[in-house]
């Protein structure tokens, strides 16, 4: 291979698919772990930073920071995800995971209120802000990455991108019932939250020198390079692409938040023990982290990759309501099981197939910011907002199965665009028909 090919960031051997995946999906453990934390940690963060006297007021505002951080996806989308399309996956990965170890290294060395006082909320709050503009950009990226690389198994290779956040909820979960286990709730407050935080930071800079080892995708080394930040050209090229994406997104992650809601849900609503939500949300992230890659494997077998997902979606609509009713009804740790395994294993064939549609609507010169922006506009409105939704729906309601309201209409949302997706691609295939038949 020539020595100007080598320049350009062609690499003289592709390796292994496996590499290349761990490579990828390491940051999305870093950097998604922290945000499945905050979640699950929410009743003792809103005790050491945000006391306000009221239980429920803390929780909100808790939850109210923890969404703050993604209305700043969007600005991380354009910027990071901007980048990767211009200077490569490789680059945009870099950035994103060093910007976010940042992020968790306040999480974890910032003192509490009765420390600092109001500073501690606000350098909280500043923290989240970084962590949400990194993976603003981290998903596109990512995704993009794998999808270019995994060629003919696109879906199994993308799919990943999902399995890592069963892993990182399994992570999370067993880091919850340990902790929970065999601290009082005065060592939980005092250092015990911190924990995994500081283990967070220590997969910083094993990410970064994983990530510096990686090569750059052929499609975009082959690809015509934009020369300034493309969001411009995106909307104005690509603006249905960029809608399906954002509709396609929503139960993903709607689910994915309101099932990492489910500690709290069960010692603030049904009154249980804190190691039955971290248990069953440890056995549904096993489960989200097996399932993923079947799916995205089943996908790449199949002429009609929406088609799996439409199934999945339309169990979103049908089953979230009988699973909060079995919690509600007969709160017990065999029911949190059952009912987050189910909601899980929906989530896992839906997910698993999700990023590898999402790499399909956008060509390789808009694909990280189109994927980045699409993504992230749906976790900024759908997926940051859903533990707040949930907290504020059950506190006006007084309705214990109003989260599952929420995840229906959430998942109807996400059928309406599935349906669109696959109206564009029939008019795709028959428009070469017509015409030859014109």
């Amino acid at each position: 291979m020539s020595a100007d090919t080598m320049a350009a960031g062609m690499p003289a051997k592709q390796p292994s698919l496996r590499r290349l995946i761990v490579a990828a999906t390491i940051g999305n453990v870093f950097e998604w772990f922290d945000f499945v934390v905050y979640g699950f940690f929410a009743v003792t963060l809103s005790e050491v930073f945000f006391p306000t006297g009221n239980p429920t007021v803390s929780l909100l505002v808790t939850f109210s920071a923890f969404g703050l951080a993604y209305f700043v996806r969007p600005l991380g989308a354009i910027v990071v995800g901007g980048y990767t399309d211009r200077a490569g996956r490789k680059a945009g990965l870099m950035l994103s995971i060093a910007l976010m170890t940042i992020g968790t290294s306040l999480m974890a060395v910032t003192p509490g209120y009765a420390t600092i006082g109001v500073a501690a909320p606000i350098i909280i709050t500043l923290a989240r802000l970084l962590q949400g503009f990194s993976v603003g950009g981290e998903f596109g990226s990512a995704t993009s990455f794998l999808a270019e690389h995994g060629a003919g198994r696109r879906g199994f290779s993308a799919s990943w991108q999902f399995a890592t956040g069963g892993i990182i909820t399994l992570l999370a979960s067993l880091f919850g019932v340990i902790l929970t286990s065999l601290l009082s709730h005065d060592q939980l407050v005092a250092w015990g939250w911190r924990v995994p935080y500081i283990f967070g930071m220590l997969i910083g800079p094993a990410g970064l020198y994983v990530r510096a080892r990686i090569v750059e995708t052929a499609d975009f080394v082959e690809a015509k390079k934009p020369e300034t930040m493309p969001l411009k050209d995106l909307l104005r090229r690509h603006p249905v692409p960029v809608l399906l994406a954002l509709g396609i997104s929503i139960i993903s992650n709607s689910a994915f938040y309101i099932l990492a809601y489910i500690p709290t849900y069960g010692v603030k609503t049904l009154h249980l023990p804190a190691t039955t939500g971290f248990t069953a949300t440890l056995i549904g992230g096993a489960l989200l982290a097996i399932g993923c890659p079947f799916a995205g494997y089943w996908s790449d077998k199949v002429a009609n990759r929406p088609s799996l997902m439409v199934v999945a979606c339309w169990l979103y609509v049908l089953t979230p309501y009988p699973a909060f009713y079995l919690m509600a009804a007969f709160p017990s740790l065999g029911s949190c099981i059952v009912a987050v395994a189910w909601l899980n294993l929906i989530k896992a064939v839906y997910s698993g197939v999700l990023p590898s549609l999402m790499s399909e609507l956008f060509p390789v010169e808009t694909r990280a910011i189109g994927v980045s922006l699409g993504y992230s506009l749906s976790v900024s409105v759908f997926g940051g907002l859903a533990p707040l939704a949930a907290t504020w729906l059950i506190a006006v309601t007084h309705d214990p199965l109003s989260p599952s309201y929420y995840l229906i209409f959430t998942a109807l949302l996400s059928l309406v665009a599935l349906l669109a997706i696959q109206w564009r691609s029939r008019r795709v295939v028959a428009a070469p028909t017509m015409a030859a038949a014109g």
